[in-house]
């Protein structure tokens, strides 16, 4: 065989080698609803990074942020297609499993170590597989959210503050009924209307993370921050079961083992994140209020119980009496 007969033979060999290689390469696509600057895109590219070491080189991850593959509703219907892979997302899923609204229940978790225990334990394992069964959803991993604060023009220091005051709201029922209780008159409106609202005077008050109440420069129409603190919640990360399935165990595992480290540092950008934007809002000349949380919580309970769905109620029971 001549030199040149041989070597047209190696590039043959390589160019098969590679396009097999190609060929069998998983690509992931993860849409989420964040930006570029946001901690929830830093940690999904902490994920592809980690992944894409672990599988060496067998799956590739590509992150899109912002909404640029649809937003969270869509998101979910996609990967539901196979169109997209992966997503955040969190009670949005009540949709289609009713059990996710506890992702966001006012004054059902108490703090980062009840959540913990929560959606780390049996009750999470529970939830996770409602999500799988029902949905097509694999939970990979969950990110803790800032805690909703209410924002207002005068300090609101117990429910009776509330009597009469219009407050914006998202269009969550769960939200909405409890607002009433409190004695607040809740408005449903979209974030993008809040500064105008607030600045125009049809709404007086508004409640959102401190994430929010910084990038929406609400701190130039809101005067107090009062740390009611009355939703800590969650998102899941979540992965397509029928890509999952997919996959072989090793990759799966090494999914598994990316989301943990996603989470984890996730969690620290979190917690320093939370710190910051307190003392940001501050120094922006926000006046914090520290108001009575016992008495905001029995009341705002009172009014879960008799909105929640009967089914869910043994549920909710056995998370507000986790130790």
């Amino acid at each position: 065989m001549t030199y040149s007969k041989l070597l047209y033979l190696l590039v043959c060999v390589l160019l098969m080698f590679s396009c097999h290689e190609k060929h069998n390469k998983t690509i992931l696509r993860f849409g989420h609803q964040a930006n570029e600057t946001d901690i929830w895109h830093q940690s999904a590219l902490k994920f592809k990074e980690v992944l894409e070491e672990k599988s060496e080189g067998q799956i590739e991850v590509r992150v899109y942020p912002a909404e640029q593959l649809g937003k969270e509703r869509d998101l979910i219907r996609s990967i539901r297609l196979g169109i997209v892979d992966m997503t955040t997302t969190g009670e949005s899923m009540q949709n289609w499993v009713p059990i996710t609204s506890f992702c966001a229940i006012p004054y059902l978790i108490k703090d980062s170590e009840h959540l913990k225990k929560v959606v780390e334990g049996p009750i999470g394992k529970v939830i996770s597989a409602e999500m799988i069964h029902r949905l097509g959803l694999r939970p990979i991993a969950y990110f803790e959210r800032g805690p909703r604060n209410l924002t207002s023009n005068r300090p609101i220091s117990h429910p009776e503050d509330l009597k009469g005051m219009i407050l914006r709201v998202p269009t969550v029922p769960i939200f909405i009924k409890t607002w009433q209780a409190l004695g607040a008159k809740p408005t449903p409106m979209t974030f993008s209307e809040v500064f105008t609202g607030l600045q125009q005077g049809t709404i007086e008050a508004q409640e959102n993370p401190l994430a929010l109440i910084n990038s929406g420069g609400l701190y130039e129409v809101q005067q107090y921050l009062n740390l009611t603190e009355h939703v800590i919640g969650w998102v899941y990360i979540v992965l397509g079961e029928k890509k999952y399935q997919s996959l072989t165990p090793r990759l799966q595992e090494a999914i598994l083992e990316a989301g943990k480290e996603m989470q984890a540092y996730h969690q620290q950008l979190f917690v320093e994140e939370e710190k910051m934007l307190l003392n940001r809002l501050i120094e922006k000349g926000m006046i914090v209020n520290e108001p009575d949380i016992d008495a905001f919580r029995q009341a705002a309970a009172k009014a879960v119980r008799q909105n929640l769905p009967n089914d869910l109620m043994e549920l909710y029971e056995q998370i507000a009496k986790l130790q």
